[in-house]
């Protein structure tokens, strides 16, 4: 008996210690203005920044940036700007670990 009060302990625990968290974050025509400038689409992309912290406190990598996430998805098509460009972020928590993500979709320009 002892034994499986110690089980159920340690799912509660870890029930309890861990989780995760989708909130949706804006919408965005562009991220820079247009101005009637004649482009080009180039497809769609999406990019991210994450940041994860141990104990939830000590920050061990990145820095979960909207704007980091932007230049991220510029980057893989060489885009001058994103269209169409939606925001989310996503929170995971772990016993040791927490892991923050911002994840930018668009549709990447190259401006002619």
């Amino acid at each position: 008996m002892k034994n499986y009060a110690r089980f159920a302990t340690l799912v509660v625990a870890i029930a309890t210690l861990t989780g995760c968290a989708h909130m949706p974050g804006g919408i965005s025509s562009s991220t820079t203005p247009i101005n009637n400038r004649a482009y080009e689409e180039l497809g769609k992309v999406s990019g991210t920044s994450s940041k994860v912290m141990l104990f939830g406190l000590l920050p061990i990598s990145g820095s979960n940036n909207t704007q980091d996430a932007v230049d991220s998805a510029k980057e893989k098509l060489g885009a001058d700007a994103l269209i169409d460009v939606t925001v989310e972020a996503y929170s995971q928590w772990w016993i040791l670990w927490s892991n923050n993500t911002t994840k930018v979709t668009g549709k990447g320009i190259r401006f002619k």
